[in-house]
């Protein structure tokens, strides 16, 4: 497992973790912000009448109204991303990380505008009657490169697990358990089965779910946001300058935190902005192409609310509760991860600045780690040997308590290039515990402990991921099967949803890291076809800008 998971981590370093992925994203974002004269500030309102049916027509060809379309779409955006990513990219990158998904999500207004307009204006009406629409459409019938929609299509279903199945029911079973105790796959046989139900019933049925649960599911979050913000409003302004403090220094070592690269926060900020409004991604399009509408450029506007709503608001409220509440740099009980361990030849104490600033540099690449390769001792449970330092999530593990099968260990723990024996770990004959960073959805709970609502504050997460996920694997579901669709008919949609289904189960029991990785590779694989498609149709984009503002507003 840690080997497959080496594999993965090289991968996601040349591809969606690599510096050219994330500068080609926000650069094409910025490109058509400025190319098409900032539309996400030009349109917002008019897009909000849209939304609320101003320009509605009956006759209008379609499967959903602009706001199934809309809520179907932010089902699949507002996710695992909104709370475990925000806590994830803090985590990796420090406060300022959140300025860069700010700023993705804010050139990604118009980069959605563009993929969702130009998606819609060249969908299909299928045999059955049903729309099919998104990128793979405009690749086959404007750019007549059907290789170029192939690649999408491909991408599309590796990223239905990686982005929509995956991530999303890994953080709710971690979640649940976290809170409640329940056992991760009992979480994913009860989510499973629920999902197979909606499923079936395809694109109406899931507009119909995403209708009623989208806006309820907002309305707790924020509320559960604004509990932990207000009780710590002392906090508050500290924690939102401290996002625009760094952004061009890096963080610094604060309490377990050992520090970011500006580097680390620009790289980890704008992928998990990508992550949770996936702006780019090329994933909404599918959803907006069966709206009702006979503008595209219409449907495009409806478009450019998500990234706002889904990142400017609900990920800042995310991440001001993790800085606010100090959650993000203080060290928490719990059970360590094997992708998450490291072992360190030498022995360094946290709070001898010396030790703490070597290690703070072994962590950000600025000096060799010097990996540890031998045997530790260990007896009742506690680590004796006195050569090797353990780090676990980017910080010094304490309080360490070695467990075999629920009973104090005494033997041995093999180590190899900084890795415990994955053997004895992975099996689940050993388990690691102690006090360490927290990152992903554990860290989002600890956060929302620290408000008014006190212990009951740590239900907002479980119950907010349960809702923002599980929506998010119903849209990719059926993003997933438009492209299924697209490369072999409506006959194979079934194969899949059997497929998704049965993964969803077996994801709810993964190691959160291998889950992450794979996640950033598909999203990557996803994005780069469709980035491709709406820069070569930029002047197609500005010219159909150009007469729906006319046709409208003259």
């Amino acid at each position: 497992m840690q080997e497959f998971n080496s594999i993965l981590s090289l991968l996601d370093s040349y591809i969606g973790g690599a510096q050219w992925f994330v500068i080609l994203l926000l650069g094409t974002g910025l490109f058509f912000t400025i190319y098409l004269r900032f539309p996400q500030i030009r349109f917002f309102r008019h897009a909000i009448h849209i939304l609320m049916g101003r320009y509605d027509k009956k006759d209008h060809i379609g499967d959903t109204s602009h706001f199934q379309a809309l809520s179907t779409a932010l089902s699949g955006t507002v996710g695992t991303g909104n709370i475990a990513g925000v806590a994830l990219a803090i985590h990796l990158g420090g406060p300022s990380a959140l300025f860069w998904m700010l700023m993705t999500a804010i050139v990604g207004m118009t980069t959605k505008m563009v993929e969702v307009t130009l998606s819609h204006k060249y969908r299909e009406q299928l045999e059955d009657g049903t729309i099919s629409g998104g990128p793979m459409y405009y690749m086959k019938n404007r750019l007549h490169m059907p290789w170029l929609a192939g690649l999408f299509a491909v991408a599309t279903i590796f990223s239905a697990f990686g982005t929509g199945s995956l991530p999303q029911i890994n953080s709710i079973s971690n979640a649940i358990f976290s809170a409640f105790g329940l056992e991760h796959y009992i979480t994913g046989a009860v989510l499973s089965v629920l999902l197979a139900l909606i499923v079936v019933g395809g694109i109406k049925r899931i507009a119909l779910v995403s209708e009623r649960l989208v806006p309820f599911m907002a309305v707790i979050y924020i509320v559960g946001s604004l509990s932990v913000l207000l009780y710590n409003y002392e906090n508050l302004l500290p924690a939102f300058l401290s996002v625009f403090r760094d952004v061009f220094s890096g963080t610094a070592a604060t309490g377990g935190f050992l520090g970011a690269t500006i580097a680390w926060a620009f790289n980890r900020g704008v992928n998990r902005g990508l992550f949770s409004n996936e702006a780019g991604q090329g994933s909404a399009p599918i959803a907006h192409a069966a709206a009702k509408a006979e503008e595209p450029v219409a449907e495009g506007m409806v478009a450019l609310l998500e990234p706002f709503i889904d990142t400017v608001i609900i990920c800042s409220l995310t991440g001001l509760v993790i800085l606010s509440s100090g959650a993000w740099n203080s060290k928490y009980e719990n059970q360590f991860q094997q992708t998450d361990l490291l072992v360190l030849t030498g022995n360094y104490d946290e709070h001898i600045p010396e030790d703490r600033a070597f290690v703070s540099s072994c962590i950000l690449g600025k000096a060799e780690i010097p990996f540890y390769t031998g045997d530790l001792i260990v007896e009742n449970g506690v680590i004796v040997s006195s050569e090797a330092t353990i780090l676990h999530a980017r910080s010094f593990a304490e309080d360490i308590r070695v467990e075999k099968k629920g009973v104090l260990y005494s033997g041995i723990l093999s180590v190899k290039d900084g890795q415990l024996d994955p053997g004895m770990i992975t099996s689940g004959q050993i388990t690691l515990s102690g006090k360490s960073l927290l990152h992903s959805a554990p860290l989002s709970t600890e956060a929302f402990k620290k408000g008014f609502l006190g212990d009951w504050g740590q239900y907002i997460v479980p119950l907010s991921l349960l809702l923002f996920a599980f929506t998010t694997s119903i849209a990719w579901s059926y993003y997933g099967s438009r492209a299924v669709t697209y490369l072999w008919g409506v006959k194979y949609v079934k194969f899949f949803n059997i497929i998704y289904v049965i993964t969803y189960f077996l994801a709810s029991f993964m190691d959160t890291t291998i889950v992450w990785t794979f996640s950033g590779i598909t999203v990557a694989l996803m994005t780069l076809p469709n980035l491709i498609g709406i820069l070569l149709l930029h002047k197609e984009m500005r010219i159909s800008l150009r007469e729906y503002s006319k046709k409208i507003f003259h």
